[in-house]
């Protein structure tokens, strides 16, 4: 089993914090959204794990060394390619053309998931939804009677459907996915100036190739800063407290669950519940609660919820909802 991981956008809507890190490499809990993804991945899978490919941009050695090591930990190879254009779903994955080839999964990364049963390799393909409220603002997918996808729609002005597809997919035939790919490029069809993978599923299926819905219990977004927020109050809840032995805690209260890293120093506060706390931060004087506070951040004399605090960033003072990038000093 290969798994493609298409990474390479600029993450605008996490801003200020993708500005000096990579979208997926935000933590939730304590861990990169993307290593729980690729986690919960290899769960699923009853074959051999034998490629994660990263399709990514100019982010760096630094982060390159980190995603190779991810796939290490699941004793998979890592690699790492490229996407030097934003041009469409597609065309992020047909970067890692050489390992689209045998069992597939394409996620991409800035989602996470809840499910309950294991990729069956016999079928030719699966698409993860999730049922959604408002399926307007999604594509979405119709079933048959046996659960198999008739219906691609693309943001729905009338309701269709509400399963709601959410950027996991599984092909039993890697090369037959890079050769509908392919042909997009090839012939230049697109969808609002790029290259869609829509387009691609929508093709195989018309050839007679059968797609499963496999519906997730829990879809967690991480596309803005409210959204990871209460994706790592869902993960804690998941995952359970966590203090690491190296953390000073002194006078304070820890309200689990919660994530507190190695080293942290912790002195006259309450945290948590819902807050995840990263490795040689300190808070000092301070309330803060289902918030995601970053390595080497200072807290002083503040008040903070739904917050995100940035890697080595400082912050005294009072906030109610706050988010504030890497290496940045602020007060209130």
């Amino acid at each position: 089993m290969n798994i493609i991981v298409p990474m390479a956008g600029a993450g605008k809507r996490m801003r200020p914090h993708t500005l000096t890190t990579a979208k997926p490499l935000i933590p939730v809990a304590g861990k990169p959204i993307v290593e729980r993804l690729v986690e919960d991945l290899a769960a699923m899978c009853t074959e051999k794990l034998e490629t994660i490919a990263f399709i990514i941009g100019d982010f760096g050695a630094a982060v390159e060394k980190q995603l190779l090591e991810v796939a290490a930990r699941l004793g998979a190879q890592g690699k790492i390619y490229y996407q030097d254009e934003p041009l469409g779903t597609a065309h992020a994955i047909l970067c890692a053309k050489e390992d689209l080839q045998g069992n597939v999964i394409v996620a991409f990364a800035d989602t996470l998931f809840y499910a309950d049963f294991k990729i069956n390799p016999a079928d030719e393909g699966m698409i993860y939804v999730q049922q959604v409220a408002d399926p307007s603002a999604f594509g979405v997918v119709k079933l048959d009677a046996e659960g198999i996808i008739t219906d691609f729609i693309e943001k729905p002005k009338e309701f269709i459907s509400d399963l709601a597809i959410i950027g996991i997919y599984y092909f039993k035939d890697g090369a037959r996915l890079r050769k509908e790919l392919q042909y997009l490029l090839d012939n230049d069809i697109k969808e609002k100036g790029e290259y869609q993978l829509t387009n691609a599923l929508e093709n195989m299926k018309q050839q007679g190739l059968k797609f499963r819905a496999g519906q997730v219990i829990e879809w967690l977004d991480c596309g803005n800063k409210d959204a990871t927020v209460h994706t790592n109050q869902r993960v804690l809840a998941r995952v359970g407290h966590s203090v690491a032995s190296s953390a000073k805690i002194s006078n304070s209260t820890i309200v689990e669950p919660c994530f507190i890293g190695e080293g942290v120093t912790i002195e006259n506060a309450v945290v948590g519940p819902y807050a995840a706390i990263g490795a040689n931060a300190c808070i000092e004087n301070a309330v803060v609660s289902n918030s995601i506070v970053q390595t080497h951040a200072f807290i002083q004399n503040a008040v903070l919820t739904n917050s995100m605090i940035g890697n080595h960033a400082t912050f005294r003072g009072h906030a109610a909802d706050l988010s504030l990038s890497d290496y940045t000093t602020a007060s209130h």
